[in-house]
């Protein structure tokens, strides 16, 4: 195939996956036709002990370094409502996110990278990772010791709000950290009636969720950006009893290990002795969605300076990434390439959203300049 005919294929292909969405650590059937059409491409296959998503593998002179490519494959539960002709065909599940954008460009980065293997001075890792949205899929990609031996890695993830093709990235924080909490307050029940014979945790829920509040605006210094936001609320069963119990659930967003432990700490300190203050008592889930991902300057400068088109700056944004645990192993290097820049575009995992077609060669070519880039770099890097 020449180029055209490459980008033709990857959007026929584009347009089936996206019709065929699966969730996180379901992908069954979208890892069996990337494996079927990178076989069919002469592209090998690693293996690997992951249930779902792949490695594929694309070897130049064995001497050279490795590097690796990265795309996530996995959908979300949301019900499709962009009335795309290729919409999704499994009620329920969406490519909300546009991961289908991105491991197809990475099919055509792997065709084109394939068909130049002879001047490649090193090896390139195609990673196809599964759950990024949940299930942590980049922790199972190294708890499986799939990306042992790379040297540096890649990925990128589209941005509706980008025009298409444009290509932002830069060295240093891009996403934030993703931290999910769930604070249960223990009590004791009463009568609605009676609220002196118990002890009323909606009481010490209001407290807290004031207070949290003061984290962001008297703990965290103004000039850094922290989020703390409480989502969900639960008490009670009816409307004459005081409960025994109430819940709540929510979100911290920060850029820094420092800032990550400073709302940490001070999180536990009002939730407890609040809990206390009241003599109740609270205990509370704290779990990582996804940590901040910070590009390194070296891997970001070698791509940046590889690539054809223009380059800009990103804003930053609340949202988090699996590839950050990528980065706290390998340098790498992550951008945001526009797909879609309409004014009222939706955004991701809305049901409306909609990625264009027209991110696809950007994709590609991004992946295959940045590929070629760092073999180069670390081939010169290893003669100094």
């Amino acid at each position: 195939m020449n180029n055209d005919e490459v980008l033709t294929e990857i959007i026929r292909l584009r347009h089936e996956f996206h019709s065929h969405p699966e969730l996180s650590n379901q992908e069954f059937k979208t890892t069996e036709k990337i494996s079927e059409i990178l076989t069919n491409w002469g592209i090998p296959i690693v293996s690997t002990d992951l249930n779902t998503g792949l490695l594929a593998e694309i070897k130049g002179d064995d001497s050279g370094p490795m590097i690796a490519l990265r795309a996530d494959i996995d959908a979300l539960p949301v019900k499709e409502a962009s009335e795309l002709s290729y919409q999704s065909e499994n009620v329920g599940v969406m490519h909300a996110c546009g991961h289908d954008l991105h491991f197809s460009s990475l099919l055509g980065a792997a065709y084109l990278l394939n068909k130049q293997k002879t001047e490649l001075k090193g090896t390139i890792r195609l990673l196809f990772q599964p759950a990024e949205e949940a299930g942590h899929g980049g922790d199972q990609v190294l708890e499986k010791h799939v990306l042992d031996g790379v040297q540096a890695i890649v990925g990128f993830h589209n941005n509706p709000n980008l025009p298409v093709g444009q290509i932002a990235l830069q060295k240093g924080p891009l996403m934030a950290g993703c931290y999910r909490f769930i604070v249960n307050i223990h009590g004791a029940v009463s009568h609605g009636a009676r609220p002196e014979k118990g002890k009323d945790p909606i009481v010490v829920q209001a407290a807290i969720i004031s207070q949290l509040q003061t984290i962001v605006s008297r703990t965290s210094n103004p000039f850094d950006a922290v989020v703390v936001s409480v989502t969900k609320v639960r008490a009670g069963e009816t409307w004459n009893v005081l409960p025994d119990t109430a819940t709540f659930e929510g979100t911290v967003r920060t850029f820094s290990d420092e800032n990550t432990a400073l709302v940490k700490k001070r999180f536990y300190e009002i939730v407890q002795n609040t809990a206390a203050a009241f003599g109740q008592t609270a205990d509370i889930d704290w779990s990582i969605g996804a940590y901040p991902i910070k590009n390194d300057p070296i891997i970001t400068n070698v791509v940046k300076n590889g690539l054809t088109s223009p380059v800009s700056t990103p804003e930053l944004t609340m949202t988090g990434e699996d590839f950050a645990t990528f980065e706290a192993e390998i340098p790498g290097t992550f951008a945001f390439i526009g797909s879609n820049g309409q004014a009222a575009a939706a955004d991701l995992h809305d049901p409306h959203f909609v990625g264009k077609d027209g991110t696809i060669q950007p994709a590609i070519d991004y992946f295959v300049q940045s590929a070629k880039s760092l073999l180069d770099y670390f081939n010169t890097e290893k003669t100094n």
